[in-house]
């Protein structure tokens, strides 16, 4: 069965639980995260953890119990699990059963948020851009919003060459290429282009940033994308954001913006990174208004495609080759 634009398949990958201050030490919460309910905790470690919410014995759910150490423990009869999801105390008897034991998932806090694999261990961690690889970060989250569109429709408005004329006034004949990880969990689209002289906004663009333009979408697992826009133009440095998507229910995905740049040391440093940060928020403004109607207003059933269309059907062939998890609808069946 295709995973692309599939309600029923959640594949393998990072999803965000919660920001990472709403969660402090000793503390517990479940959240939902793609049709699941999971309990997150800190323990006196300050690592997270996550299990399925509900425990095995009653179905109490553990997020209104309270942390005991690195342990949670169930608020009802006392149960108290591991990060590996196995029981280590029952108050009223020494033995545990074999069967007192929950599901675990793979946790790690990245760019303000706490994120969960639909696994026990994940392959690789919370995809990062190639450029800030090894760097100290400043990351910045706008207002999560819905799209009634799946996401896999949303993810693909970054390489859609075609509405860069009709929706953003760009007559750019963009030029692809095609870079995809090892494991087939990424893959990059590198659009590169000249700038035209029809328009004021072509001209301005060719005149500030220079002739040419260029911006990359990395795609993981799926479900989260980077942009990176000023790609080798003057005058400015890249700006980079970040789309994370979270189906919710058939009809339903949460889309999450984040805004990433290199922190940068002293004042002027601040500064610089702070200006950056606006001027992505700006761009991601710019393009979000332009087109995001298009998609709440969208049953996609393609019929014809064009030979411009390719990036659309390279990414339809990516999703389709992912794994699926054990979130999935069709699996639990």
């Amino acid at each position: 069965m295709q995973s692309f634009n599939n309600w029923n398949i959640i594949n393998k990958g990072w999803y965000i639980a919660s920001p990472s201050q709403a969660l402090s030490q000793g503390k517990a919460k479940s959240v939902e995260v793609c049709g699941q309910r999971i309990v997150i905790f800190r323990g006196e470690d300050r690592k997270v953890r996550a299990l399925d919410a509900y425990c095995p014995h009653l179905g109490t759910d553990l997020g209104i119990g309270r942390v005991d150490g690195n342990l949670i423990r169930c608020s009802f009869h006392h149960w108290a699990f591991d990060e590996t999801g196995n029981c280590q105390n029952i108050p009223c008897q020494a033995e545990i059963p074999r069967q007192a034991k929950l599901l675990t998932y793979a946790t790690e806090e990245k760019y303000g948020f706490i994120w969960i694999y639909p696994d026990a261990k994940a392959p690789e961690g919370v995809v990062e851009f190639d450029e800030l690889k090894g760097k100290e970060i400043v990351s910045q989250a706008d207002t999560a919003f819905e799209r009634t569109c799946h996401h896999h429709i949303c993810m693909m408005n970054g390489i859609d060459a075609q509405h860069l004329k009709t929706i953003h006034h760009l007559d750019i004949k963009m030029e692809l290429s095609l870079n995809q990880n090892q494991l087939g969990t990424q893959i990059d689209f590198i659009m590169r282009g000249e700038f035209p002289k029809t328009t004021l906004r072509e001209r301005l663009g060719q005149r500030f940033l220079g002739s040419s333009y260029e911006y990359s979408m990395r795609y993981a697992d799926g479900c989260i994308g980077l942009l990176t826009i000023m790609k080798n133009v003057r005058l400015f440095p890249p700006l980079y954001m970040i789309y994370a998507y979270t189906p919710i229910s058939p009809g339903r995905t949460i889309v999450q913006p984040i805004y990433v740049t290199e922190k940068r040391q002293g004042i002027i440093g601040y500064l610089l990174s702070q200006f950056l940060l606006f001027c992505t928020r700006l761009a991601y403004y710019m393009l979000r208004d332009e087109d995001g109607k298009i998609y709440d207003n969208i049953c996609f059933n393609p019929q014809v495609i064009l030979s411009i269309d390719e990036p659309l059907v390279q990414y339809m062939r990516y999703v389709n080759q992912l794994k699926p998890s054990q979130w999935s609808r069709d699996a639990k069946e």
